[in-house]
């Protein structure tokens, strides 16, 4: 996938109450460890020194409901310091970042090469920073009724949203689960009826897995004419929850009671759980002539390692590992331990949905957040 942008649903208001009134207990849970393991909000500073001052932020909306959880609970331990974050768009933020207006960036988007230059010079004696702190699963959700154990090849998939298999008994269906009774029920699959990140990055993993069927490539609009369209992630959920025979695809923290599609990965039928959400992330190449701690990643779509679940969204968060500003540095640096955390990841699962990282990949990002120079 080439910098595929998403949206995502924001958490309800109550939910990141609940978190900011909760989280000052929360985060003084776990002590500091190396970079395989947890590193929590009261960890930041210094024995005997305390966190203050204030760092800006700017970029995907796809994460704001993350960022607002991770700036909650790390003011809640931190008191005397401030985190603000304007979810004003991934070029936006790319480009207040690339200009130095904020110390970090959230992006749907890994920085093209260009981009890449331009942080190398707004980073100055320091190097860039991208990580993939945030990834979420993408679910195939069905109702078909009696059908609740679904499994699905790649190039099925791909007939099903090209139209070209309408009924659920159809033996490419059959063949991918020999154990099922299959009703004779019509297809419905419904699309993203606006434009939409999660069609392209649904869109990209179909180009990838299914070349000879999904013929149509990357799109953030869908091109298939004749299905039905939902505005919105809640409009593909409630489509499919109000049609028996219906199948679409939507951020996996949305669909509720729906099941969703187990898709073939090799020899074996993958369900988009977190595991294996951020297991597709450790099995993808970096992107190559990359610096030490730029994770730009080219999400394996067509993967054949176990346990892997290719269909999924990935945003960055960027930063430099030196700052003009000493406190600037000592604050990015605390905040961004606390997002890759194993408390963080947890606060943005459940406020947003988003699947944990690895503690491989923890331990990638630690390193990178270490070498951020605060004095």
């Amino acid at each position: 996938m080439n910098r595929s942008t998403f949206r995502i649903a924001a958490a309800p208001a109550a939910l990141l109450l609940t978190l900011t009134l909760a989280a000052c207990g929360a985060a003084n849970e776990g002590g500091a460890t190396d970079g395989g393991g947890d590193s929590t909000a009261t960890d930041a500073a210094p024995e005997g020194e305390s966190l203050s001052g204030s760092i800006a932020g700017a970029g995907s909306s796809a994460q704001a409901a993350a960022m607002e959880a991770w700036r909650a609970a790390f003011e809640s331990a931190n008191p005397d310091a401030t985190v603000t974050y304007d979810p004003v768009g991934s070029s936006g933020g790319r480009e207040q970042f690339l200009s130095g207006a904020v110390q970090f960036a959230g992006s749907d988007a890994y920085l093209d090469d260009e981009e890449v230059t331009a942080a190398v010079e707004r980073c100055g004696d320091g190097e860039l920073i991208q990580l993939p702190a945030y990834i979420s699963p993408i679910a195939v959700a069905y109702n078909v009724e009696g059908i609740d154990d679904l499994q699905l090849s790649p190039e099925t998939l791909a007939r099903i949203f090209t139209q070209e298999i309408t009924t659920w008994d159809d033996p490419a269906i059959a063949a991918d689960n020999p154990d099922a009774t299959l009703p004779s029920t019509p297809i419905t699959p419904v699309n993203r009826s606006d434009g939409s990140g999660t069609t392209a990055n649904f869109t990209d993993y179909l180009a990838a897995a299914a070349p000879d069927v999904w013929t149509y490539g990357e799109v953030d609009d869908w091109p298939v004419a004749g299905g039905t369209g939902g505005q919105g992630t809640s409009g593909v959920v409630a489509a499919v929850n109000q049609t028996d025979g219906a199948i679409g695809y939507a951020d996996e923290s949305q669909i509720g009671e729906l099941p969703a599609v187990n898709v073939g990965v090799g020899g074996e039928f993958v369900g988009p759980s977190a595991e294996a959400a951020a297991a597709i992330i450790d099995a993808s190449p970096r992107v190559e002539g990359r610096s030490q701690f730029d994770y730009a990643i080219e999400i394996d779509r067509q993967t054949q390692e176990s346990g892997t679940y290719p269909i999924v969204l990935a945003a960055y968060t960027m930063a430099c590992t030196a700052y003009d500003d000493p406190a600037d540095a000592a604050l990015t640096k605390a905040f961004l331990d606390y997002v890759i955390s194993e408390e963080g990841q947890a606060v943005a699962q459940e406020n947003a949905g988003s699947a944990p990282i690895s503690d491989t990949f923890r331990g990638n990002a630690q390193a990178a957040i270490d070498a951020i120079v605060t004095e």
